[in-house]
């Protein structure tokens, strides 16, 4: 692309799309994804404007992108925002950009807490950008809702988001239950949960971009997970409940951690839309017989 010559959004499209494919880094859903945030167009608009000329500012700004896009930046990074769960979220490199997976958690949270006038008291724990606490909020106005995280970087943004999306929600520095004092009713968390010697089955956009406080954890990535429900005793109330978002190979090892702990309660695990063992809840509410 030449910046002395006027293009349409629809030529621009292709030449960037072009640029991707041919260097294997990103798609044409990551060049629609920059159109759309970067210019304010729905799907609709994006295809609408095919044909009107980028005035040079746009022009510009587009190629910076697609550069960017080139050294295999996220498209949410460059832009600066992503969509979660119908809700705009900044994010940044000191926060992990929310997926898909991230959602069904919530989807699961919301199926076994359908009323939405119950109270109850929440902590996220590694909030990020806090996604999963503003998203709960939003939904559950009633619940009072707490999200942690290790980093003041992370908090920052979470706390951006919360205000963004108008919600009440209180943040607190703090690694795991360092700080935290009370007991809540819903505990949920996707903590860092890949192993070390896992990097080289990383996407490389993730690896270089994303940050690594928020991906890896020690004792092959089960560290934190077992930290948490070693907490659980001083910081879940008698009937509460504990969500995690896992990693697909980690559901016996986490069921064991919360098994070996709590043997006569509920240790659930469910599959994601892709049949992979991606979310565990422990309810201390329901005892079932020991298994021995």
């Amino acid at each position: 692309m030449n910046s002395s010559d006027a293009m349409t959004f629809g030529q621009a499209r292709q030449w960037a799309t072009n640029q991707v494919m041919k260097q294997a880094v990103g798609d044409s859903f990551d060049v629609d994804f920059l159109l759309r945030e970067r210019f304010g167009f729905s799907t609709t608009e994006l295809i609408i404007n095919s044909r009107v000329k980028m005035t040079a500012t746009q022009q510009a700004q587009f190629q910076s992108d697609i550069q960017a896009l080139l050294q295999n930046k996220p498209p949410q990074y460059i832009v600066g925002k992503t969509h979660f769960y119908g809700n705009e979220f900044k994010v940044t490199e000191a926060t992990l950009i929310p997926r898909i997976e991230t959602a069904e958690l919530i989807d699961w949270i919301l199926s076994v807490y359908p009323d939405q006038q119950q109270p109850l008291s929440v902590l996220d724990i590694g909030t990020g950008t806090g996604a999963i606490a503003i998203t709960l909020k939003k939904l559950r106005p009633n619940w009072h809702v707490v999200g942690s995280d290790i980093s003041s970087s992370a908090l920052a943004v979470a706390q951006n988001n919360a205000a963004v999306n108008q919600v009440a929600v209180d943040f607190v520095l703090s690694d795991v239950f360092d700080n935290i004092s009370q007991q809540y009713d819903l505990i949920v968390s996707n903590p860092p949960y890949i192993a070390e010697n896992e990097r080289e089955l990383m996407d490389t956009r993730v690896l270089e971009f994303e940050p690594a406080l928020a991906l890896f954890a020690p004792d092959n990535g089960l560290a934190i997970y077992k930290k948490i429900v070693a907490g659980v005793n001083q910081h879940l109330t008698d009937h509460g409940q504990l969500f995690f978002e896992i990693g697909f190979q980690q559901g016996q090892a986490i069921t064991e951690i919360m098994k070996h702990q709590f043997p006569n309660n509920l240790v659930e695990v469910k599959r994601d839309v892709a049949k992979k063992p991606r979310m565990v809840r422990l309810d201390l509410g329901v005892t079932t017989e020991h298994e021995n």
